[in-house]
């Protein structure tokens, strides 16, 4: 699969951009540790979270030196509690120490996402709607949130602007109408599934005689999504769009529309509040 090996690459990538921006040509503080010296390290969560980003910290650590050993005792997707030990290394103490922040620097980003997701998700069970991240994300980690909004239990819209139509206002005035807008997406690659957004009924009826495979319903107010479902009368698959938040987003799935997506799963997260302890240091 395409983006399983994307994915793959971005970790090796992203693992080396870390490395080079944190440790540069050296940790020069990290010298003031004897290179016989060895130690055991644990890696807690101060709070609850949704784990993510164990791949990372994985290549991260094989660049730095293979003789570290890490012991995951919970795996990306897993909840965890908060104090709860997730990870244990052991290695020459200084490669410990020089990893430390670059692996919790990815693993408290990716895990917030995660995290996120998570918690919209719960808010939405039982519904059978399908909850969507969208393309904020934050910049050069697009493959990496789009993995963590997955292991939140969340579901990914288009990866980039090849792998979807996404028809979008200033489209549909390029175009000259969402009819144009559709019809030449169809000849471009009719191979790939084509979404419209809309803001009104009209544009939302002009949508459906086009044909489009999903339409996005923009800022619609609760009543205004009622509406929308019956007119659309399961005709394209309906994603529901903006205002959405903790407090909406039940409401907004309970209108019946099939997926709801949401930027705040990337963009507005907080970062999980991670630690690494060392336990037990000694000479070899």
């Amino acid at each position: 699969m395409h983006y399983q090996s994307a994915l793959a690459e971005e970790i090796r990538a992203s693992a080396a951009r870390l490395l080079a921006e944190d440790v540069g040509p050296g940790d020069i503080t990290a010298q003031l540790i004897p290179e016989d010296q060895w130690a055991t390290a644990d890696v807690i969560t101060r709070e609850a979270a949704v784990l993510c980003g164990a791949a990372w910290v994985d290549e991260l650590f094989r660049r730095l030196d293979s003789r570290v050993s890490l012991s995951w005792h919970a795996t990306d997707g897993d909840k965890l509690e908060a104090g709860q030990c997730f990870l244990t290394l052991e290695g020459p103490a200084r490669i410990l120490l020089t990893g430390e922040r670059a692996a919790l620097n990815v693993l408290q980003t990716l895990s917030a996402t995660a995290t996120a997701t998570r918690a919209y998700v719960d808010l939405i069970e039982g519904t059978g709607v399908r909850l969507l991240d969208t393309r904020k994300t934050l910049p050069g980690m697009r493959l990496a949130q789009k993995y963590a909004v997955t292991c939140g239990g969340g579901h990914n819209h288009r990866i980039g602007l090849w792998d979807a139509f996404l028809i979008k206002e200033n489209h549909i005035a390029a175009c000259g109408g969402i009819q144009a807008a559709v019809a030449q997406a169809r000849k471009l690659a009719s191979e790939l599934p084509v979404e419209v957004e809309v803001e009104t009924f009209e544009e939302l009826d002009q949508a459906l005689a086009a044909g489009a495979d999903i339409i996005m319903l923009d800022n619609f107010a609760l009543e205004d999504l009622h509406v929308a479902v019956e007119i659309n009368g399961g005709r394209a698959t309906l994603e529901a769009s903006g205002n959405v938040s903790a407090a909406t987003l039940r409401a907004i799935a309970d209108t019946g529309v099939d997926c709801i997506s949401s930027g705040a799963l990337t963009k507005d997260i907080a970062s999980i509040d991670l630690s690494m302890r060392i336990t037990r240091s000694y000479s070899v």
